[in-house]
């Protein structure tokens, strides 16, 4: 992508071009939203095709393997933004802990704020000199208010103590700095001055997950990252990432996401070659 920022409207013409030129899976060095007001697109990443409801948002962190399927229904936005033109966005943080990031939104939400900041952002990028501060400002109060949504749809209802969620979020930053060493609850446990048992419960409240669910599911994201975007063998990969034997690390990656750590690497070459 040229440039730290690109939007575009999807429509029906959109579709069309899909149809004529279908996108094979791809890789890109940007961060994208995907905001769907209508219709029931498909979208791969990362071995996983689903089909989306709208009116959602999907986040797709830099380093995916995705594509984007439009069904003549679909309308919305696709916005593209290098990760330093926002680096503070939480999208990006939370995105290390989860394989994706949907996130389902009311029609009314789509149809007035969504639609009349990115026509805004359109307006502005299309303009003769593009003005990236402005854009900065408003793809800042996009992620602002979509952050705002998500942290009340998945962590609000759900916490009653907001000092859960702090503790939650806590052990994300520490995890963030220890995630490849070969250290299970009771390590993060004590950093953060509390039983295992107390911080799984936290866990389980705020995410739905257990700490060791979450601990290995950011190992994964990490070895599919290396898998793709290194040259560095299936065991030398799992080493790093705090495995003993490569046979382990194979099993739980297979578990994960069905396929071995060599098949992952060799399927989403061919996908992206």
């Amino acid at each position: 992508m040229k440039g730290p920022f690109k939007i575009l409207k999807i429509t029906k013409d959109v579709f069309e071009s899909a149809i004529i030129n279908p996108v094979s899976p791809h890789r890109h060095d940007h961060e994208e939203l995907l905001i769907i007001t209508h219709g029931k697109p498909q979208h791969f990443i990362d071995f996983t095709k689903v089909e989306l409801q709208s009116p959602v948002i999907v986040f797709v962190a830099q380093g995916k393997v995705h594509s984007f399927v439009p069904d003549a229904e679909t309308q919305g936005w696709v916005v593209r933004y290098k990760n330093e033109l926002v680096p503070e966005s939480r999208f990006h943080f939370y995105s290390n802990f989860l394989d994706h990031i949907n996130y389902q939104l009311s029609e009314d939400y789509c149809s007035t704020t969504l639609n009349s900041l990115c026509e805004i952002m359109l307006k502005e990028f299309k303009s003769e000199t593009i003005n990236y501060q402005v854009i900065k400002h408003l793809l800042s109060a996009l992620l602002s208010k979509l952050e705002t949504d998500s942290r009340k749809q998945y962590f609000d209802a759900q916490v009653s103590n907001h000092s859960q969620l702090v503790t939650f979020n806590n052990f994300l930053k520490i995890l963030e700095f220890n995630f490849m060493r070969s250290q299970g609850a009771e390590f993060y446990a004590e950093k953060l001055n509390m039983s295992s048992r107390n911080l799984n419960l936290i866990s389980q409240s705020v995410f739905g997950k257990s700490i060791t669910d979450i601990i290995e599911t950011r190992k994964l994201i990490e070895a599919r990252t290396l898998l793709l975007n290194s040259g560095k063998s299936v065991s030398e990969i799992g080493y790093e990432l705090g495995y003993a034997e490569k046979s382990y690390f194979t099993r739980v990656f297979r578990k994960k996401t069905g396929v071995t750590p060599t098949e992952f690497r060799e399927q989403m070459h061919m996908a992206i070659s």
